[in-house]
């Protein structure tokens, strides 16, 4: 729940802003009540924490922090796979993060991009082929292990949820869009698999698409990703728009975009955790991770790819991380 400082220094805020924009203390009053009775009922309360524990902290990390492979491991296996989920689990990680898409018959796939270039043999959007064509591609034709591993198919959902069951690895469902289709999607798969509410999290960078999971399933752990300066900047920095004006609006909705993950977004959603870029952790340290633990909040970073920064994790903020490879250091796949 929002703490009473919290409460009063958001909507006194509101408050003042609003009255020094539109100079009428009845406006402003009525648009502050406004938002507060939405918020307060429209809010989804945060699923149990002991529930949320179970999935954030299981047992299998005896008592070392929790490591997470990203996209099952995408530097050691070919990504989203079944082969880099076994790997990932041979390799010492207590869970996956999976990536959500659909095939043009609208079955649930695990692909990370909007095409399947970059990782399959084959080219076009994952959107416009059939299951029974996405099938027929070879999922590890592009990584750098692949004359390894040989052949292997993109997983349906099902397929994904099967194997992660079957070697108790907690899964990191990430879904980037289709919040509708996503929410259904998963909702009737925690049904199938009820095992998966204590043992994943549904999480995004779109606020969307967790308050249209809670809406379908609200006893499903959730959690909300960011990025700082995303709308502004690419993952490696650089701008999106070559325009000094874009730039600058872009950087002012960057700012508002942040003070709602960190003040709004997170309870309206309920969340159980919050999935940060290593950059911004690091900037804070330790105060970043108590102003959530003050909140009831994990914090998750992701990006971990180097064995210092996995110590830092392991021994310092003692929370749990996202990488890439559990063998060696790596560039981030972002």
């Amino acid at each position: 729940m929002l703490q009473v400082g919290d409460v009063t220094v958001y909507f006194s805020g509101v408050f003042l802003l609003t009255a020094l924009g539109t100079r009428s203390f009845t406006a402003a009053s009525v648009l502050t009540v406004s938002l507060y009775v939405f918020a307060v009922m429209f809010r989804f309360p945060p699923v149990p924490a002991e529930q949320a524990d179970r999935v954030l902290r299981p047992r299998g990390a005896l008592g070392a922090v929790p490591v997470v492979a990203h996209r099952a491991g995408s530097h050691d296996a070919p990504e989203n796979t079944l082969v880099a989920i076994r790997e990932a689990s041979m390799n010492g990680a207590t869970g996956v993060e999976l990536d959500l898409s659909f095939t043009a018959d609208g079955v649930p796939v695990l692909m990370h991009d909007e095409t399947v270039d970059r990782t399959t043999n084959g080219s076009g959007p994952v959107g416009r082929l059939q299951l029974s064509q996405l099938k027929t591609l070879d999922a590890a034709a592009r990584h750098r292990l692949r004359d390894k591993f040989s052949v292997e198919t993109v997983p349906t959902l099902q397929e994904a949820v099967e194997e992660c069951i079957k070697h108790q690895m907690t899964i990191f469902f990430h879904v980037k869009g289709y919040p509708d289709k996503a929410a259904l999607v998963l909702a009737e798969t925690y049904k199938r698999f009820p095992a998966l509410y204590n043992s994943s999290i549904v999480c995004s960078f779109e606020p969307k698409v967790i308050y249209k999971m809670r809406q379908a399933d609200p006893g499903v752990v959730t959690a909300l990703a960011h990025r700082p300066w995303s709308l502004s900047r690419y993952s490696d920095g650089t701008p999106r728009t070559p325009s000094t004006w874009s730039q600058f609006w872009s950087g002012v909705l960057d700012v508002l975009l942040d003070w709602a993950h960190h003040h709004l977004l997170w309870n309206l959603c309920g969340v159980s955790a919050i999935l940060m870029q290593k950059d911004f952790i690091s900037l804070w340290v330790d105060d970043y991770v108590q102003y959530w633990a003050e909140r009831s909040v994990e914090v998750v970073g992701w990006n971990i790819n180097t064995a210092v920064e996995k110590q830092l994790y392991q021994d310092l903020l003692k929370i749990s991380y996202i990488t890439d490879s559990l063998l060696e250091d790596c560039d981030p796949q972002y």
